[in-house]
């Protein structure tokens, strides 16, 4: 039997590409293995997952400022590296496919001494610190952004663009107003603030909801312990997050306003949703997110609003210049055809397992 080991975890969008490949290895007979951290998501969303066999790991976080936690997690990914040894030793891998995040650290660097081929996915237009801390020992490393080959060895990088959920592309709309306890005569928004959600974009959208009940129905993901019952009205649904549903509501989905997490706005550019981006600010990231959000209003995919300039008049304005550009978006979007990702970045497994 093949057997293969994925990695990635600290944030859905480093699970994502996971959850899209599982089904797909197991279609073709894989034995499938992840090592993921103890209390991350991804323990959360694979664990569940029938004939995948999941190990958790101790892991540190890499931070870039100053943290006490600094001196201590060095330690922990010490420790992390000898788990991801003994695991793959035991397991066996003819490959590992890692989507990035700390916990895949340590994995990587395991596979390295146990020479075995890894091949790692960058979402973002720049790589981020675990990706970088880990390219010298992937055999390739694929990329969502054309952009992201200027920062990668020529010999390494692969544009392969992103890789969608086929489940997401299966939603009912009907289902979707079902859900929400919508009807069909008014357009529908959706807010996504991430994961963790996010207190300045929940609170300005509240603070709009008398305005923007009137002309739209509103879906809201406010993230985990956000949801404010105080908040109930015809029309506005809030949810902590969906997970079985998410592809019925984004088949209801007219305009999108989300953070600008790679995984997520190409899900919503794979389904021709128009976007109001709210990257996560230089202070609370690395600046990824506005470097994705920037390439596709570059591209003609969504309007960008960057954190400091977030406020209620604003973001009305935006919604309202959104409708009106409706049309001109999709059809750039349609235009944005770059084949089929998964089965390629499939292909690249069989090849280089075979090494």
């Amino acid at each position: 039997m093949k057997k293969i080991l994925l990695t990635g975890g600290g944030t859905t969008g480093h699970v994502a590409v996971n959850l899209a490949l599982i089904p797909v290895l197991k279609e073709n007979g894989w034995k499938i293995d992840y090592i993921g951290s103890h209390d991350g998501i991804e323990r959360e969303l694979i664990e569940k997952i029938p004939d995948v066999t999941y190990h958790p790991i101790s892991t540190g976080k890499l931070r870039r400022y100053f943290d006490v936690k600094n001196f201590k997690d060095p330690f922990k990914v010490m420790k992390g590296v000898a788990q991801s040894f003994r695991i793959l030793r035991k397991v066996k891998p003819s490959i590992i496919f890692s989507k990035g995040g700390f916990v895949s650290v340590p994995v990587i660097l395991s596979a390295w001494m146990n020479r075995i081929p890894v091949i790692s996915h960058e979402s973002d237009v720049s790589p981020g610190l675990a990706n970088k801390i880990s390219m010298p020992f992937a055999s390739k490393v694929c990329v969502t952004f054309p952009e992201t080959l200027e920062h990668l060895p020529k010999e390494k990088g692969i544009m392969l663009g992103a890789i969608i959920r086929n489940e997401l592309k299966k939603g009912s709309k009907q289902a979707g107003l079902q859900f929400c306890r919508f009807n069909g005569t008014k357009p529908v928004i959706l807010i996504m603030g991430g994961s963790q959600g996010s207190k300045r974009v929940n609170e300005v959208v509240r603070n709009l909801l008398p305005t923007l009940t009137k002309k739209y129905q509103v879906v809201h993901l406010c993230g985990k312990g956000k949801v404010d019952d105080s908040f109930s009205m015809s029309g506005y649904r809030q949810y902590e997050y969906v997970n079985e549903e998410l592809p019925d509501v984004l088949a209801m989905t007219d305009l999108v306003i989300s953070r600008a997490g790679s995984n997520s706005i190409y899900e919503f550019l794979s389904l021709q949703i128009p976007m109001i981006l709210i990257p996560l600010s230089r202070q609370s990231s690395r600046g990824d997110q506005i470097l994705n959000a920037n390439s596709f209003e570059k591209q003609g995919f969504a309007q960008v609003i960057q954190e400091e300039d977030l406020a209620e008049k604003v973001l009305e304005k935006s919604i309202e210049v959104s409708f009106a550009k409706r049309a001109e978006y999709k059809t750039n979007m349609a235009r944005n055809d770059i084949g089929d990702p998964l089965a390629k970045l499939y292909e690249m497994i069989e090849k280089y397992s075979k090494q």
